[in-house]
């Protein structure tokens, strides 16, 4: 996205942020001139990242944190804090989609999958709000998914999260609306994605088919007969958090190739 969002300056949290979607949200973000902190489990895939955005003239942190511990997360704020001031905008993409059939499924599954999609983003909010609503300004958006409008088979973690996160959001921008905060959720549908090459090659393996027809399958849901690009949810990212999108909250954006039109 070339045109100036005016995002230069803003410091930005992007969580799950070293790759896949969070990796193009952080790249989108830095080219729009903010500060963009990259957040995760592991440092060396951070520090790439970050070394990836600083090769390009762009500004980025890499800060290691497991989001589903709130000590973890807190400590995480007073870091950026003290580093370079308070989170303006917040990305909670820190996810996991692990695919299983309910009666097979462990409930260790259930748990980290609700901990990490649904808790780890409810973490961030808590810690990173306060100062936003202080400010009289700040932007959140959650990385949801098109299961959190509908459902497939062998998601039931997964979509269950999804939903959580969409309530989450709404109820959230409901609270903010007059503090100057909005909180939106975008809904992707299939990116193109290690998470969903993984995918791909679980349902192959399940089905006896080649990866490239579980891939098609992937693709065929979408009118569109494709995956849709990580660069494609990182400028819809930008958008929301743009002065000029100051009126959209509360709402859950597909972005699917027209999969779901709900």
């Amino acid at each position: 996205m070339s045109k100036d969002q005016g995002l230069g300056g803003k410091i930005v949290l992007v969580t799950g942020g070293s790759r896949g979607i969070g990796r193009a949200i952080a790249l989108a973000f830095a080219a729009q001139g903010s500060h963009v902190v990259v957040t995760g489990r592991t440092q060396a895939t951070l520090d790439a990242v970050a070394e990836e955005i600083h090769r390009l003239g762009g500004k980025a942190l890499p800060l290691a944190c497991d989001v589903t511990d709130k000590q973890d997360v807190e400590a995480l704020k007073g870091k950026v804090t003290n580093q370079l001031g308070a989170v303006q905008i917040l990305i909670n993409n820190a996810g996991v989609a692990p695919a299983a059939g309910f009666l097979e499924m462990p409930d260790s599954l259930w748990e980290e999958v609700l901990r990490v999609n649904l808790t780890g983003t409810y973490n961030c909010c808590k810690v990173f709000l306060p100062e936003m609503i202080a400010a009289k300004w700040g932007r959140i958006i959650n990385i949801a998914s098109i299961v959190a409008k509908v459902a497939y088979s062998h998601t039931s973690a997964y979509t269950t999260s999804k939903h959580a996160v969409l309530g989450l959001t709404r109820a959230l921008a409901i609270e903010m609306a007059r503090a100057g905060v909005t909180v939106n959720a975008i809904c992707p549908g299939y990116v193109e994605t290690e998470m969903t090459l993984n995918n791909a090659r679980l349902l192959a393996e399940k089905r006896g088919k080649k990866l490239e027809e579980a891939l098609g399958l992937f693709k065929g849901s979408s009118p569109q007969n494709r995956l849709i690009a990580p660069e494609e949810v990182a400028e819809l990212a930008v958008m929301l958090a743009a002065k000029s999108a100051a009126g959209i909250t509360g709402q859950a954006i597909n972005i699917d190739g027209g999969a779901v039109m709900v």
